[in-house]
């Protein structure tokens, strides 16, 4: 699995974003310095995180990039989707072909989908369970527990707080 810089740079974008309030929008060129990239490539991640639906663009002189909802309503799940691709999916098995054929070669006895497919799995859990709330709310040192947020979360979504559905 490979976090793509598309990725990185836009989570790293929306953090930024989700830092300066909803009441206060950055402008691309604020964005562009607080991340060290260049004005045309932070563009390009807003454009795609506009598109999206995830960030809001306002023109005029007070205008500026804004989440288009409250940071702790915007999981990590879904910036990762608007940014990528799902991190195992159904082409992945398209690479074992062999020529002319439709199915994976590996298709009776395949053991390495299952691990991708766990992997998968889950990433996909804690993902869901990690907001931009989360990660802005983070300053200083020290090492954000995303398993255990992520965690919390899903408990609290569940409306238990029995035993985790996770081993780690």
């Amino acid at each position: 699995m490979k976090i793509t810089a598309l990725e990185e740079y836009g989570l790293r974008c929306m953090v930024q974003l989700a830092r300066a309030g909803m009441d206060s929008p950055l402008t691309l060129a604020e964005i562009s310095e607080r991340e060290g990239l260049t004005v045309p490539y932070a563009g390009k991640l807003l454009s795609i995180l506009r598109r999206s639906g995830l960030v809001r663009a306002e023109r005029g002189r007070n205008g500026g990039f804004t989440l288009s909802r409250p940071p702790g309503r915007i999981r990590l799940s879904d910036v990762f989707q608007a940014l990528g691709e799902p991190m195992f999916g159904s082409s992945y098995c398209e690479r074992y072909r062999k020529a002319g054929e439709e199915e994976c070669i590996h298709l009776e006895d395949c053991v390495v989908r299952d691990v991708w497919s766990t992997f998968h799995a889950l990433l996909s859990d804690v993902l869901r369970g990690v907001t931009l709330e989360d990660l802005a709310s983070k300053r200083g040192a020290g090492k954000l527990d995303l398993l255990a947020i992520a965690e919390r979360r899903r408990r609290e979504e569940a409306g238990t707080g029995g035993l985790s559905n996770f081993e780690w």
